[in-house]
């Protein structure tokens, strides 16, 4: 709540000690000051009045204006409620001190009205930087980190201990209430060794989800915080691509939404011409596009990911663009979006 700034009134001023200046009484010589008639101060008020109409009318338009994004917004809000909703986080919204605090805000906002969202992050970035401060120059085959015994140490140190305890504490100073949770808590999440294990080294794949610790945590009206470190069967411990783990959690809780937050608008069908957004597809369409080559690079994961929470029962999945402030709210509380959303 913004609180004015107090201002003295003019009966205050009797309360502070006065002093009186004696002036020469004015000689026939001295011209006398002229008291302002009645008429005088009429126009005087009818001008402040005038000079401070557009002000005030354009404070009343942009209050109006705010009005009518709620109302607009009740349809969704309604169609939602008590749903819960699966947000992927990173990019470049984990970059940015204002992005990050949109995103964040969003949640908190998306929670009060009664939505029930769960977010689930990676932190590369993060992990990078901490990588050089121990003398270890950070890999990547084909957009994937490689990670052997000493990065996985670091991944998991950042990924669990500091990031996911920051954004629970972001959450928290928003007025949300989290719980951060990585994957081996609870067994939420058992991993298995990717396919190119021998290259990447402690790179898993999500082999089982165990949602059990997350129903009354999202029933509670909190926010869960899901760091992607699992362990397999023996209890070592891998890296699980982000995009992944929230497209596996999604169907596990039965959300009705995924939502991945990227560095890109969405999925194009050009992928040369960044106005050739694709609003909204189906799951054959997607495939088709891929198919076709117009799906290519780095979407391709992300689009499998929802294809593969589709078929699990979510009911839409969304990529869009977390470098623009406040998409969430866009994407799923009004009909524009602000994304490609894909359905089953």
């Amino acid at each position: 709540m913004l609180l004015a700034n107090p201002h003295l009134s003019s009966s205050s001023s009797s309360l502070l000690p006065s002093t009186r200046v004696s002036s020469p009484d004015p000689g026939p010589n001295h011209a006398k000051p002229i008291a302002a008639s009645p008429a005088s101060r009429r126009c005087l008020r009818i001008a402040a009045t005038s000079a401070a109409a557009p002000a005030a009318s354009v404070a009343e338009a942009a209050a109006l204006s705010r009005v009518d994004v709620l109302s607009e917004a009740l349809p969704f809000i309604q169609r939602f409620k008590g749903k819960t909703v699966v947000v992927k986080y990173g990019g470049a919204a984990m970059k940015s001190p204002e992005l990050q605090s949109s995103v964040i805000r969003d949640l908190v906002l998306l929670s009060c009205v009664g939505l029930r969202p769960v977010l689930v992050h990676g932190g590369g970035p993060e992990i990078n930087s901490w990588l050089l401060r121990v003398g270890v120059e950070p890999q990547f085959r084909n957009g994937l980190r490689v990670t052997d015994a000493l990065t996985m140490e670091v991944v998991e140190m950042v990924l669990v201990g500091k990031v996911n305890k920051h954004l629970v504490s972001l959450i928290n100073l928003a007025g949300g209430t989290a719980v951060g949770l990585c994957g081996k808590d609870a067994r939420l999440l058992t991993a298995r060794p990717s396919p190119n294990a021998a290259a990447l080294g402690f790179v898993g794949e999500v082999s089982r989800v165990d949602a059990t610790v997350l129903h009354p945590i999202i029933a509670s009206g909190h926010i869960p915080v899901i760091a992607t470190v699992a362990a397999d069967e023996s209890g070592q411990a891998y890296n699980i691509n982000a995009d992944t783990a929230a497209g596996e959690i999604a169907a596990a809780v039965g959300a009705e939404k995924l939502l991945l937050l990227t560095d890109v608008s969405g999925i194009l069908a050009d992928r040369n011409d960044p106005g050739s957004l694709v609003k909204e597809i189906d799951i054959a369409g997607v495939r088709q596009m891929v198919a076709d080559g117009q799906v290519a690079g780095g979407m391709i994961p992300k689009v499998e990911c929802c294809v593969r929470a589709l078929a699990q029962g979510v009911h839409t999945a969304s990529i869009i663009d977390g470098r623009v402030p406040h998409s969430l709210l866009l994407e799923i509380l009004t009909d524009e979006g602000t994304g490609t959303m894909i359905t089953g």
